[in-house]
């Protein structure tokens, strides 16, 4: 999964897990959507420097 989709899972489980009294599931979702913040986090670096490498050859 892409990070918003994986953001957007773990928040959908951590409000069920909420909802349910399921500590467990409340706790994979606070996993999961930091999960996908760190991919987003990643991506956002990787473009960066990318778009630094390209100024740096022209």
């Amino acid at each position: 999964m892409g990070g918003n989709s994986d953001k957007a899972v773990g928040r959908v489980k951590k409000a069920a897990g909420d909802l349910t009294g399921d500590r467990q599931l409340k706790s994979e979702g606070k996993k999961q959507e930091t999960a996908g913040a760190v991919k987003n986090a990643g991506k956002k670096v990787r473009d960066r420097a990318h778009h630094v490498a390209e100024k740096i050859k022209d």
